[in-house]
């Protein structure tokens, strides 16, 4: 190609010397992160600036020469290199770098990539809850390395717009204690930064907003040293409660309730406070956390309603104060349920728009162009909710449909957008998606996933392939229609002989032959033990395996009911000491694996505390929206509770275990002639967040061994590798 040809010949060290193109320090930096025992065998160099974001790869061996157009895109180089020459890979999570040799092999050949889209995308204005709201710089500088290497290049950043918020309402008549009575805790932040509900697990030290605040900073920072470009919360018009007691004459529109919760109001952009109000809001974050160039609102959210006010009006007027602040800025909005409306399109530039599509994957006859009347999106997935665990994604419909959407919507279409609602889960979903954007495109799943077999191990390995075969062929093979996640276990459902799903809104129905997924789980317990020392290997077995396990739930309450209706008080036994057996299981697998550990999802939270009582405080905000989620109104009333379910050691056999056996226990009762007692699934969902029992934080016990024992009690692989089957 001739435009990196000549890109070569102007590149320059990665040093900051004059006529440099960018410094490739913080690049250089990232590589002694992520392979300190390699990274001085390669070289970064910078290339001009042209059409897009690019990389080239080439050398010999023991000296790997890396060239991309920002620090981001030499990272992006590296993980193709360390994929298609060696043949490891970093994921997200789990790796195969111990399989790396102590030279690095040459490229037989220059490789060469180029994005083909400017905008790439990533996080979930939810994610800071569902993937840990607590988690610390390392942790935060690790997943910006990961985002990085995947290609991406903005990054949604919530992470101290409260202290934001403060500062600018202390400008209008509001006490520090009246703010911080306002701002939840930060696991529940999200949807207070979406207008849907404040005030949960609150109030927050001051010492947290400083944590926060400098977190933030820290960030921000962060991904502009590397290229990328920080994705800050604009102002829409929430505000604190009082608001026009304070401001005589400002016009609010009450929001109602969003899943049992009372949302904030909303000030009338065409008011006169609301200008006022986002100058200063604008003012303070650009003292805190610099200009921007992307900021991230929604108006009306999920049910918000309008009242009299126009939106396209409205539109105009927050669209007005944010280019009064930041004149080169564009608004991102999510493309979510009837968001964003065509008001809006109409009263915004649109040049000055990008949509994230949370949809583009999960109907069928969509046509984005026509939706948003031709405004700029990006292709997007929504591949869990919740955080959820379950493995798999429309993995297929990503291929085929971003290909042609591509070719049938040329000016709008400009982006990826890959948005879990929780991220660092299913390491090949994210691998795969990120892989649209940059030449070559995959254009066939099973023979990516078998690609992808041999790097996410190390090696090439027949059995690692075919296990990645049947989950190209079932977990990732699922259609389009209704859904853009998996279904979710059932283990984790409040217990009901006729549960079918364990959040509200999650499949009810299993979205792919089960039979089918389990023949993974034995291809992969086959797996050379050369393969097996990887980090990325003992994940995928332990998650595989984990799903398995999940899976089976499905299967089993059915038989359950079928006992207890039939009043057989000796199989509905039988029956339900398997499913505690099956749960049991699951719980020891889990805990073999750091990435499954429920201590890890809480130890965050207690570190960033300054006292016990705080620690308790801050632990019950993260316990709490895996369970109950908030209050009864929103956990009963509003269908949250178990939203957000995971399948992790200490919950499994906690809170899951727990809830199982009394409700078991209460139906055998019944059928040996005794009372059958309601529960109060929510009081004893509130005993557990509360509790604060001592949680491992270092796995126990080996993957392999245990998962073979799964293995062979569920029954999986008769005359292959596992434990006999129990009888069934």
């Amino acid at each position: 190609m001739k435009w990196l040809l000549a890109g070569l010949l102007a590149a320059v060290s990665c040093s900051a010397s004059a006529g440099a193109v960018f410094d490739a320090a913080p690049a250089r930096a990232a590589l002694k992160r992520l392979l300190p025992r390699h990274e001085a065998q390669i070289a970064l160099a910078a290339l001009a600036p042209g059409a897009g974001d690019r990389y080239s790869i080439r050398g010999t061996p023991g000296h790997i020469e890396i060239a991309g157009t920002s620090p981001a895109a030499l990272l992006t180089g590296v993980e193709a290199y360390l994929e298609q020459v060696p043949h490891v890979s970093i994921g997200w999570p789990g790796d195969s770098l111990d399989r790396l040799p102590a030279t690095l092999p040459a490229p037989s050949r220059p490789i060469e990539s180029h994005a083909l889209v400017p905008d790439r995308f990533a996080l979930n204005d939810v994610d800071d809850g569902y993937s840990d709201a607590y988690l610390d710089w390392p942790g935060w500088e690790r997943k910006i390395d990961l985002l990085a290497l995947r290609g991406i290049n903005e990054v949604f950043v919530p992470v101290g717009a409260e202290e934001v918020y403060r500062r600018a309402f202390h400008e209008f008549g509001y006490s520090d204690d009246e703010l911080r009575a306002w701002i939840p805790a930060p696991a529940h932040q999200p949807w207070w930064l979406l207008q849907n509900m404040s005030g949960f697990g609150g109030p927050m030290s001051a010492q947290l907003f400083a944590q926060r605040v400098e977190l933030g900073r820290r960030i921000v920072e962060r991904l502009r040293e590397l290229g990328m470009q920080p994705v800050l919360p604009g102002y829409f018009g929430t505000v604190p409660p009082g608001f026009a007691a304070k401001q005589p004459g400002a016009a609010l529109v009450p929001q109602g309730e969003w899943v049992g919760f009372q949302r904030p109001d909303w000030l009338d952009p065409r008011d006169a406070h609301f200008a006022k109000v986002a100058a200063a809001f604008y003012r303070h974050q650009r003292e805190l956390f610099g200009d921007g160039v992307l900021y991230k609102m929604d108006l009306l959210h999920e049910g918000g309603r309008a009242g009299d006010v126009p939106v396209g009006d409205a539109a105009k007027q927050v669209f007005a104060a944010l280019d009064a602040s930041h004149p080169a800025a564009r608004w991102v909005l999510l493309g979510w349920q009837h968001n964003p409306p065509h008001a809006v399109m109409e009263a915004v530039p649109h040049e000055r728009l990008l949509i994230v599509d949370g949809l583009s994957d999960r109907y069928n006859g969509m046509d984005r162009k026509r939706d948003w009347a031709g405004a700029p999106f990006a292709f997007g997935t929504i591949p869990n909710f919740g955080g959820h665990a379950t493995l798999g994604a429309n993995a297929g419909v990503w291929i085929q449909r971003f290909a042609a959407w591509r070719r049938e919507d040329v000016g709008s279409l400009r982006g990826i957008a890959y948005m879990p609602e929780g991220s660092g889960t299913d390491p090949a979903t994210y691998a795969l998606f990120t892989a649209l954007a940059w030449t070559p495109v995959p254009d066939d799943a099973p023979r990516w996933f078998e690609r992808y077999a041999v790097h996410r191990y190390g090696g090439d390995d027949a059995h690692a392939r075919a296990a990645w075969r049947i989950l190209a062929q079932t977990a990732y093979a699922m259609p389009s229609g209704e859904w853009s996640e998996p279904h979710d276990g059932l283990f984790g459902a409040r217990p009901s002989l006729d549960a079918r799903s364990a959040a509200t809104w999650s499949p009810t129905a299993a979205r792919y032959d089960l039979a089918r997924f389990n023949g993974a789980v034995c291809e992969l317990l086959k797996v050379a033990p050369a393969l097996r020392s990887t980090s990325a290997y003992r994940h995928d077995l332990v998650d595989v395996t984990r799903q398995a396990l999940s899976n089976r739930s499905r299967l089993l309450l059915p038989r359950i009911k079928a006992a207890y209706e039939a009043k057989d008080a000796k199989q509905f036994q039988a029956l339900t000491t398997e499913w505690m057996d099956d749960m049991a299981m699951l719980d020891r697998l889990l805990a073999s694996d750091p990435d499954f550990l429920l201590g890890r999802w809480l130890m965050h939270a207690k570190a960033a505390a300054r006292d016990d009582a705080e620690a308790a405080q801050l632990e019950y905000d993260q316990r709490s929206i895996l369970a109950s989620w908030g209050d009864r109104s929103g956990a009963d009333r509003g269908g949250l509770h178990d939203y957000a379910n995971r399948e992790l050691a200490g919950l499994v056999g906690g809170l899951y275990a727990q809830r199982w056996r009394h409700f078991f226990d209460t139906l055998q009762s019944g059928l040996n002639g005794g009372e059958v007692q309601a529960i109060d699934w929510f009081a004893l969902e509130q005993a557990w967040a509360h509790a604060r029992e001592p949680q491992t934080t270092e796995p126990v016990g080996d993957a392999w061994q245990l998962a073979g024992e799964a293995a062979g009690q569920l029954g999986l692989c008769r005359g292959g590798a596992g434990a006999p089957p129990r009888g069934r």
